[in-house]
């Protein structure tokens, strides 16, 4: 993905400038059209996701994941290529299959077990990370330090998708309709076998499924079980699962989360909260929250501006 606009306005140093390309949503291709330049870039009030969303390119030092998962940013960033022979990446216009570049194997080798283990002829992978990391323009507060990655529950087809496909297709939904369970007409043994995979990697240090997928896990698991531990309820995940690695080495001023507790989670308990009628069906507010105010440089950790900065 080439630049075609510098950001003669942006007035950090010069190499920001030559990296710095505004990205817009242009379906159907990976040259997306340029957003506009930012009229103050050095505004200390700035969204931090207004700098990040305009890079295109990866810096060229090794990779570090810096900060923590929902606040930091990403160096030496290592593309997932959009084909391979047991994977396709989707949503090729948010120019999001960046990561550390242990996620990138850890995605080709189970992309292989998917396919091995499941019968998938591959799996589809959605957003990762930007190209240096750090917040988003749109979508997910976390996937800021390159350790996280979305896999489709949907199983790659046996073909090439286009591009259009890629930017259209819809996940298959995986939840029933009620939300209390998985909808036995989309829920395969396989799926569990693609999520077991996952989760038995040494290196995944979580993986966010739907609480009613999780349900559906604790039930159907045979054999070891412990691999259960690591994963968890999260809202939404409804269509994919969330894959988190640890903090990799090399990568000092990487935040880890707490280490996991070994209990399988699957108890009526550990769902009580999940399947409660607020949680099932929330009421809109009385009265509508405030927006919290967008995270700027400053908030994020010092690295990030050197890494906004290098070439």
């Amino acid at each position: 993905m080439r630049p075609r606009l510098i950001l003669t306005l942006l007035m950090l140093p010069a190499a920001v400038v030559t990296a710095a390309v505004a990205l817009a949503q242009d379906k159907g291709t990976i040259d997306p059209k340029p957003l506009p330049p930012l009229t103050n870039p050095n505004d200390p009030k700035l969204a931090a996701k207004e700098l990040f969303g305009r890079m295109t390119k990866p810096t060229a030092a090794p990779a570090q994941a810096i900060g923590f998962y929902a606040k930091g940013c990403l160096a030496g960033g290592e593309a997932l290529p959009i084909n391979g022979d047991t994977w396709q990446v989707m949503r090729l216009s948010r120019n999001r299959n960046w990561a550390h570049p242990d996620v990138v194997t850890l995605l080709k080798r189970l992309s292989r077990k998917a396919h091995d283990l499941a019968g998938w002829p591959g799996i589809l992978v959605g957003d990762m990370a930007q190209p240096r990391g750090g917040p988003m323009i749109t979508g997910h507060a976390s996937h800021q330090v390159g350790l996280d990655a979305d896999i489709w529950l949907t199983p790659m087809p046996n073909r090439p998708l286009s591009r259009n496909e890629r930017e259209e297709m819809s996940a298959v939904m995986m939840v029933r309709s009620d939300r209390l369970d998985i909808d036995p007409n989309n829920w395969t043994p396989s799926h569990l076998s693609v999520i077991r995979a996952a989760a038995q990697e040494p290196a995944v240090e979580r993986i966010f499924v739907n609480a009613a997928i999780k349900k559906a896990l604790c039930r159907e698991a045979k054999g070891d079980r412990s691999w259960l531990a690591k994963v968890r309820p999260m809202y939404g995940h409804d269509y994919h699962f969330h894959v988190r690695i640890k903090c990799p080495a090399g990568s000092p001023e990487c935040e880890s989360q707490p280490v996991p507790t070994t209990s399988e989670g699957c108890s009526a308990g550990d769902f009580a909260y999940w399947f409660s009628e607020p949680v099932l069906h929330p009421k809109p507010p009385t009265t509508p929250p405030k927006p919290k105010p967008p995270m700027t440089l400053a908030e994020l950790p010092a690295a990030c501006r050197q890494v906004l900065q290098a070439r």
